[in-house]
């Protein structure tokens, strides 16, 4: 509580799955937080002060930069493994000037700690991730563009802490992230939104892609903002995944939202023409732990706390920034 108490505090991408809690606990801990987005101004919570601006444009990242004591660096973009083939572009150019631009402009107006956000895109793939391993290897094909941008903003870390000495970037690398105010649009929602905007608009049955089997790791958001929190405090420089470390099955995980869905349980059919994936992506959670971090949301208990939260914000869900609609990343005629 003491260490956030009168702390003037930026967070990028503030209005979206993990910069909600995330805001709302820096609130709680006494910070005095600013969060810029593209988003309506009503997904801000309570008690921030919202600035709209794009941070793809530097002189943008520098206005919001001044005065901040800390900087959580969570703006980016978020999509389908479909979609990452579709529009590599979209995924890869913004993710790049987001972390490109925000930890210049932190360095520059002598912000003393930041967060940035990276992702389980940055490995190859392997049943566990393990975070020394991610310069050993190359980003997995399906995640090249995404995986390479975000690989681009950790190694920009590593050369501020080699040159000008600030080694308090903070690096967490999320697992598969889930909860409300999730990206719940059809054409570009992972796997858990997807299936709860599916049943909840009657989906019967639902049809799931390949056979269930592969095992994921999910944390939810509140969990992820938690873990972003504690790194930051403690001044953790090193990269840490945030997961489970247990991992669940796609079967496990439709089966929990055919159960939790009003009127369910639904029933599932398996499209096994369709690709399931690798067989197995777990976080290894050793470096987590030894910094105090633990998950505390189960995997159940996250799932019917996010069908509750859609089926009572569901006309508003949408009301979001959708990168792959600006038409600046429209393909130009």
């Amino acid at each position: 509580m003491v260490f956030y108490s009168g702390k003037k505090i930026l967070v990028t991408g503030g209005t979206g799955l993990i910069g909600r809690p995330l805001v709302e606990m820096l609130i709680e801990k006494g910070a005095k937080v600013t969060v810029v987005s593209l988003d309506d101004p009503t997904r801000a919570p309570k008690g921030s002060t919202f600035v709209n601006a794009d941070l793809r444009e530097f002189l943008n990242c520098m206005e919001v930069c001044k005065g901040q004591d800390i900087v959580f660096q969570l703006a980016g973009v978020k999509g389908s493994p479909q979609m990452t083939s579709k529009r590599p572009a979209s995924f890869f150019v913004p993710t790049i000037q987001f972390s490109i631009n925000m930890m210049e402009a932190a360095r520059r107006n002598n912000v003393e700690r930041f967060l940035f956000a990276s992702s389980v895109g940055v490995y190859s793939p392997a049943e566990v991730f393990f975070e020394d391993d991610v310069w050993k290897t190359f980003p997995s094909p399906n995640d090249r563009f995404a995986g390479w941008a975000k690989r681009m903003g950790e190694l920009q870390a590593e050369a501020y802490r080699l040159e000008y000495g600030w080694d308090k970037i903070s690096i967490v690398r999320p697992a598969n992230v889930y909860g409300s105010y999730d990206n719940f649009d059809p054409e570009n929602a992972m796997v858990i939104p997807s299936l709860i905007r599916r049943a909840i608009e009657g989906e019967k049955p639902l049809t799931v892609w390949g056979d269930g089997s592969p095992v994921r790791d999910f944390i939810h958001a509140r969990d992820c903002a938690r873990g972003m929190i504690m790194m930051v405090e403690k001044g953790v420089s090193e990269p840490v995944n945030l997961g489970s470390g247990t991992g669940v099955t796609i079967r496990q995980v439709a089966e929990m939202v055919a159960k939790h869905t009003p009127g369910g349980p639904i029933d599932l059919v398996w499209d096994s023409s369709k690709p399931a994936g690798d067989a197995k992506r777990l976080m290894d959670m050793t470096r987590a732990a030894s910094h105090g971090f633990t998950c505390e949301v189960g995997i159940e208990e996250g799932i019917k706390e996010t069908i509750e939260w859609y089926v009572n914000n569901r006309n508003d869900a949408g009301n979001r920034y959708i990168a792959f609609n600006d038409p600046l990343m429209k393909k130009q005629a």
